[in-house]
């Protein structure tokens, strides 16, 4: 059986939203959509194909887990070879559960990987440079790519409840237009592995939260009660909703069908493993 052939897809249909990709022994995630905008390169990580060990084993992108570095290091360049950018001009994010977006320069180049980072508190990392490569983190939060054709610029944000709630989505692209002029309704969009709603269950104290900034109209596709007095809170759904509420063209955006709780051989994921893991990693560079 292929490794494929063992994730559980959220979704049925003769063709996935979003595809397996291998290099040897390296499996990546890709949407075809964003396949299509030959200018750049992009791409999820999963478990499969590095040479981390233990509870990292073996593809782990994060240097803050207590892996060894060097390991991370040739992770890293596994990455880079299946993407075809160059490793040393990838720039990390340093994430904290905040809606801020930073602009990724030519001195921020190998930031996180060759370089110290000099941020913190940085959840989105925007770009129009030609080389580099955004890099952003998870284990069940939702990634968000942002690809502008027009005025070739790309974003790339992670969007954990508390980042949806706050429209990280919508964040992401008032910088992006601030920035670059970019206009919403160019702009090709993707929604990447993550949690699924069936997995994610939340206390009533989030649901408070999306009820405050939400319209009572989507309540019934973000969330259902169950019998504990818990929810389960539908994440795809709810930046799907700040997406296209903030101009994205439906047509123009692609909703990730994998879940990494359901697949936690394949993906890590915070829910099964706690913090005793790995970190998978999205990718989105100019080419």
């Amino acid at each position: 059986m292929t490794e494929q052939q063992k994730i559980n897809w959220k979704r049925s249909g003769d063709s996935p939203v979003i595809q397996d990709i291998s290099k040897g022994a390296v499996h990546m995630l890709q949407f075809p959509l964003l396949e299509q905008q030959s200018w750049i390169s992009h791409g999820f990580s999963t478990r499969m194909g590095g040479v981390s060990e233990g509870c990292y084993a073996s593809m782990n992108l994060s240097f803050t887990k207590g892996d060894d570095p060097e390991k991370v290091r040739e992770n890293y360049r596994r990455m880079a070879d299946m993407l075809g950018m160059d490793m040393e001009r990838m720039t990390l994010s340093f994430q904290t559960h905040t809606t801020n977006v930073r602009l990724v320069t030519e001195e921020d180049a190998g930031k996180g990987i060759v370089k110290e980072r000099d941020y913190t508190d940085v959840d989105g990392l925007i770009t129009n440079i030609p080389g580099i490569t955004l890099v952003t983190f998870y284990a069940d939060c939702v990634p968000l790519y942002f690809v502008d054709p027009v005025h070739h610029a790309i974003g790339l944000s992670h969007s954990g409840w508390r980042g949806t709630v706050h429209r990280m989505g919508r964040v992401t692209l008032k910088a992006m237009k601030e920035t670059f002029g970019t206009k919403p309704e160019d702009v090709i969009c993707a929604i990447g592995p993550s949690i699924c709603q069936s997995c994610f269950e939340v206390g009533g104290e989030v649901v408070e939260e999306f009820q405050k900034e939400f319209a009572p109209s989507y309540w019934k596709e973000l969330f259902y009660a169950k019998e504990n007095g818990k929810y389960q809170l539908d994440l795809w759904k709810a930046n799907e909703i700040v997406l296209l509420e903030a101009g994205i063209q439906k047509e123009k955006l692609q909703i990730t069908d994998i879940c990494t709780r359901c697949n936690s051989e394949y993906l890590f994921s915070h829910r099964i493993m706690g913090n005793e893991r790995g970190n998978l990693a999205a990718f989105l560079g100019i080419r």
